[in-house]
């Protein structure tokens, strides 16, 4: 059984304007271990599939759909007595800014003691020693010193540590981060990197990295779902996703990167503004801005084809090339074509 299991989710915001159908029918698996890298434009849902399975929405957002089972236990629709104790116990979330992530009021040892003393049964005492440990093990010099200081008192490298320190404080069996390394310097961005990577790798949690930052899912991750206009577009492995990209969106992202291959030469930006979620448009929603647009890609979305074991894209190309075997995310594939 998968540690997490994410079937056709749907999850919309209801507002003046309309509803907002900013998940629309994501699914995946999370293994024991694994590290799962989300990829995409801001505003691509992301996200909101992040705070969907934390069920942290906004008052206007709500799952309308979908499955999310933990372990086997089902989350939506299981109440918020329930998610109390599987936010901070069994699934953490480290947020994109750390300086508005802690409370400026409050020091750094005040907020992991509450964090630790709401989800474990330590007294204070064991609270403060598991905070002090923390901190030591994400590599933050003088713990102890630390913990009375106030965020402000800390760089962003080292807000963020403490952020990572608060999140692992009870043990998760997964770690969400949304875009962990956004407000940092690249120098920054690379210890923390490294910081996360040994973490895993030490207390053998599942990761799921959220990032519009190729480069940060290409150093950490084993698998990789690349998501636009609320879908997924693609999904395989880190090597099939860098190696033999087959969604065009996707192979737009790649060019986007520069590299010490192509030094000297100008980037080739992804073409026109991602689609509106309020006006969806019955075909591929990338159409509009895809270089190798068809005609049924107007008319007619693509499901999800096959392209090996490893790889899966929802793309009319890869139909015209011959892959038309359908993919079935819950590994029952009953071979019917596209």
């Amino acid at each position: 059984m998968s540690l997490l299991e994410v079937r056709d989710l749907h999850t919309s915001f209801f507002t003046d304007a309309g509803e907002v159908p900013a998940v629309n029918g994501v699914s995946f698996t999370l293994e024991r271990g694994k590290v799962l890298g989300i990829v995409g434009e801001s505003g691509s849902g992301k996200s909101v599939t992040a705070y969907s399975i934390m069920q942290i929405l906004a008052d206007t957002g709500k799952i309308v759909g979908g499955s999310i089972k933990l372990d086997g236990q089902e989350l939506v629709g299981a109440g918020e007595k329930v998610m109390r104790t599987v936010r901070g116990n069994k699934i953490s979330i480290i947020f994109q800014d750390p300086m508005t992530s802690l409370n400026p009021t409050y020091t750094v040892g005040h907020q992991l003691i509450e964090a630790i003393r709401l989800h474990t049964n330590r007294d204070q005492k064991q609270a403060y020693e598991r905070a002090v440990e923390m901190l030591r093990l994400v590599n933050v010099n003088d713990p102890e010193k630390r913990m009375k200081q106030y965020p402000h008192e800390h760089s962003g490298g080292m807000r963020q540590r403490v952020m990572i320190a608060m999140a692992l404080a009870c043990e998760p069996d997964i770690l969400i981060a949304d875009e962990p390394t956004t407000a940092l310097d690249v120098t920054i961005q690379a210890q923390i990197l490294e910081l996360m990577q040994s973490l895993q790798k030490e207390l053998g949690m599942a990761i799921i990295m959220i990032t519009h930052d190729l480069g940060v899912v290409a150093q950490l991750c084993d698998e990789i779902i690349v998501m636009y206009a609320g879908g997924i577009c693609e999904q395989g492995t880190a090597d099939e996703i860098f190696y033999n990209p087959r969604h065009e969106y996707t192979k737009g992202l790649m060019r986007s990167i520069p590299s010490v291959d192509n030094d000297g030469e100008k980037l080739q930006p992804i073409t026109g503004t991602p689609i509106d979620l309020l006006n969806l448009p019955a075909g591929c929603p990338f159409a509009p801005r895809c270089d190798s647009a068809m005609k049924i890609c107007i008319r007619e979305k693509c499901a999800s084809v096959r392209i090996n074991d490893d790889h899966a894209a929802a793309c009319w190309v890869n139909v015209k090339d011959g892959f038309n075997e359908a993919y079935d995310p819950d590994g029952t594939d009953n071979g019917e074509e596209v």
